[in-house]
């Protein structure tokens, strides 16, 4: 982790005229192709979840300004980001993970079903380590979507990202699925979210 040189940055005006927002975050909805992806852990008999959200945090780790973090009037940036993912218990509420990220999806997925085992053994809503140096994301599997808005809290101090994974569907012959990404506008742009979905996509075909 180290700080981030804002007085050098050449975004130094972008994120200080952002950071006077209300609500600095802007957020798009699009389809991901996972068909390859989807038919890969049906024949290997291992999660879908567990492989996109993988996927996910792969890409996710290969865009800098995806790891920045707004600390009080500090940028700081985090040598990796975890996955802080709702899961579902058998009563229909949900608990939120801590994920610990690893390249390695075999070690990713033991680290997805440990936090799986302990949500469903527990009604905490929130893990014991809450830090900042992850995304927010939740699977809405029960239906398709091509919008979405994340609640906020203490907007102008939030920087984490956030992504909602929808239900996949058949559209000429492949299977996609919409996945909205919100984003703190102070650290984030356009360019940075294009260049996640390229990494993601490229991520989802590479098994």
């Amino acid at each position: 982790m180290q700080e981030l040189d804002i007085e050098n940055w050449n975004r130094k005006e972008h994120f200080h005229f952002f950071s006077q927002f209300d609500d600095p975050y802007f957020a798009v909805t699009l389809d991901f192709d996972v068909t390859i992806a989807y038919k890969y852990a049906k024949e290997k008999q291992i999660s879908f979840f567990a492989m996109y959200l993988h996927a996910c945090m792969k890409a996710i780790n290969s865009v800098e300004n995806f790891k920045y973090r707004i600390h009080e009037n500090k940028v700081i940036i985090h040598d990796t980001i975890h996955a802080s993912a709702t899961i579902l218990r058998e009563d229909n509420t949900f608990g939120c993970s801590f994920i610990h990220y690893d390249k390695d999806f075999n070690k990713f997925n033991s680290n997805f079903e440990a936090e799986k085992r302990r949500i469903e053994t527990t009604t905490n809503l929130f893990p014991e380590q809450n830090t900042d140096d992850c995304i927010y994301c939740s699977a809405m599997t029960w239906f398709n979507f091509s919008g979405h808005k994340e609640p906020l809290f203490g907007v102008k101090k939030e920087s984490v990202p956030k992504l909602a994974f929808g239900k996949y569907v058949e559209k000429n012959s492949k299977l996609v699925m919409p996945v909205a990404i919100a984003v703190n506008h102070a650290l984030v742009d356009g360019y940075h979210v294009g260049l996640f979905v390229d990494a993601y996509q490229k991520a989802l075909n590479n098994f």
